[in-house]
């Protein structure tokens, strides 16, 4: 017998491979040294640039948005929605993302679909001056059924010992800015599948006049990256702390940056809830404290901004063209969110 019998075949690797490496080879900058084909990915940092770097990392998953993935046959942007996710979670300690490397699991090698896969992590990669330096390919029969497969990432970022943003400065009176999402982005869709596609019992292809989109497409967009707008604030240093809004909802991700002492307030109104989570709310007939734990309900990242630098943050936001609302304020408590 040999390798193939088993449901393993290294030339299809093979060629996956080199339609990696194209990929990949988009990405690169001058820091990335060995391209794509070592043991491990090499990286060069550039001592000079940097006066007390620290290295920041982060690893996550697209979670079950790969079924809608997988149900469309549309795999183009679940590799944007990972880059993008990493990117955020380290932006939140400051961090500029220099390499990230990928982990693609398949029943059966599809070429073709793990293009598309590394084509959108290539594409956000680029976008964002983010080089992907390497990952893992695996195939596994019998692990996974066929025509299904997981995707992870792992980012490295760096920022200055001073600029490392932890909350600690965080104090009473301080502003909450809230940056829109474009919806799900990666996070609650074991819930929303279920209501979607169990209760209402919609297919990928039904038009709902509610959200004025078909279901698949309205959960496969893209999970917004927030590096281009808040590289400049962060610059500026107008942001005592930033929560980057995944599982958990802004209940469990705010908290996580305030120090003792301090408590979010956020008022409930002040920004649009897009059509898809009201939907979703009805559907289930869900708890708005539910909701509020599991989606993002249009708030994608939320900022923490002196009351000194209020004024400045809105205007170097406006620059670069994004929206943000004023969602909360900081006041005395034990790290927990109140919703008024």
């Amino acid at each position: 017998m040999k390798y193939a019998d088993a449901g393993v075949s290294i030339a299809v690797a093979d060629d996956v491979k080199q339609r990696i490496r194209h990929h990949a080879s988009r990405t690169f900058t001058p820091a990335v040294l060995g391209g794509i084909g070592g043991f491990g990915g090499l990286f060069a940092l550039d001592v000079k640039k940097w006066k007390d770097p620290v290295l920041v990392s982060s690893a996550d998953g697209v979670g079950t948005k790969l079924k809608v993935a997988m149900a469309l046959g549309v795999h183009s942007t679940v590799g944007g929605d990972l880059v993008n996710h990493c990117i955020n979670d380290i932006l939140t300690q400051g961090a500029e993302p220099l390499f990230f490397l990928d982990y693609l699991a398949l029943g059966r090698m599809d070429p073709d679909v793990v293009e598309q896969v590394l084509e959108g992590i290539s594409r956000a990669c680029h976008r964002t001056g983010t080089s992907l330096v390497g990952g893992e390919t695996a195939e596994m029969p019998g692990f996974y059924p066929d025509g299904e497969y997981d995707l992870a990432g792992f980012i490295v970022g760096v920022v200055e010992r001073e600029k490392i943003i932890t909350g600690k400065d965080v104090q009473i009176g301080d502003i909450i800015l809230g940056l829109p999402s474009n919806g799900l982005h990666t996070n609650g869709y074991s819930l929303a599948r279920k209501l979607l596609f169990e209760v209402a019992h919609y297919s990928t292809e039904t038009y709902v006049n509610e959200i004025k989109n078909k279901v698949g497409n309205e959960l496969m967009r893209t999970h917004k990256s927030y590096w281009p707008a808040l590289r400049k604030l962060i610059d500026a240093q107008c942001v005592a702390a930033l929560a980057h809004v995944t599982g958990g909802g802004i209940t469990e991700n705010l908290p996580r940056v305030l120090p003792r002492g301090t408590a979010a307030v956020i008022e409930m109104g002040t920004w649009p809830v897009l059509p898809l989570f009201e939907h979703l709310q009805q559907l289930g007939n869900v708890p708005q404290d539910e909701m509020l734990r599991t989606f993002n309900m249009g708030l994608g990242m939320l900022l923490v901004v002196p009351l000194a630098k209020f004024k400045k943050a809105q205007t170097v936001l406006e620059r670069v063209g994004e929206k943000a609302y004023t969602v909360g304020r900081i006041v005395k408590g034990e790290r927990k969110v109140i919703y008024n």
